[in-house]
């Protein structure tokens, strides 16, 4: 069997370099997708796979474009050969109570985090379901389950992803083709980090464990489901909370 081949959408963020560096270590070839305007965090990037010996490269793609995740997947697809796994952890955030969120605000969250999912399934799903294999993982968020005050559109976004996921799940199932969401809680990312120290305060206070999770505790998730062991789990949804919100 050749290597997998991985596309990681928002592959240069905090949580998207740890989760291309895992799948590298669990033997995948990686593409990582994201924005080219952002130059200093593609040198970021560059510095934390440089030991990974060109396992992971970077693509640049605005996935809130549909025509430029074609067009990705098309040179990713020349140059490597077809796509075995799909994680879409492209996200954003423009935070704000809703009497005062302007449109641009909520649209701009909604085109990347859930138009971007829709995006990027769409260029790889006949290709999975042609070739009898294909996972697809879709970060979403605990305030996609649980809302958050001043977030009505990303907890709107994230929770879309997860009835996406499952939709989905459901037509390609009988394809080789498992599709699978994890819904990360308060991690030590630089977008956490960046929360006033009070507030953080407060948050660890309420998750159980007592700590912040880690970027690699997540990615170790993601790999777990892109495996091929894995292919028994459809239209789930992995919490890597802490025990912030628990269900069933």
């Amino acid at each position: 069997m050749s290597q997998r081949l991985a596309v990681v959408t928002g592959g240069i963020g905090g949580l998207g370099i740890e989760i291309c560096r895992q799948l590298a270590l669990a033997g995948r070839r990686v593409v990582a997708a994201d924005l080219a305007s952002r130059g200093d965090r593609i040198a970021q990037f560059e510095t934390a796979v440089a030991d990974l010996g060109g396992a992971v490269t970077f693509e640049p793609v605005d996935v809130a474009d549909f025509g430029a995740c074609a067009d990705l997947v098309r040179r990713v697809n020349a140059a490597l050969g077809p796509i075995d796994v799909l994680v879409n952890a492209a996200g954003i955030t423009r935070d704000g109570t809703l009497r005062k969120m302007g449109l641009e605000q909520w649209t701009s969250v909604l085109r990347v985090n859930l138009d971007g999912v829709f995006h990027m399934c769409r260029q790889v799903v006949e290709t999975m379901c042609e070739r009898g294999f294909g996972r697809v993982v879709n970060i979403a968020s605990v305030n996609g389950q649980t809302g958050q005050f001043g977030q009505a559109n990303y907890a709107a976004s994230k929770a879309g992803i997860h009835g996406f996921t499952m939709s989905m799940a459901r037509e390609v199932a009988r394809k080789g083709v498992t599709v699978n969401s994890v819904s990360p809680g308060y991690c030590r990312t630089a977008l956490v980090e960046a929360i006033p120290q009070a507030v953080r305060d407060e948050i660890v206070a309420r998750i159980p464990v007592g700590r912040l999770g880690e970027p690699a505790e997540i990615a170790r998730t993601v790999v777990f489901l892109a495996a091929d062991e894995a292919g028994f789990i459809t239209g789930a949804n992995i919490p890597v909370n802490g025990g912030y919100f628990m269900d069933f």
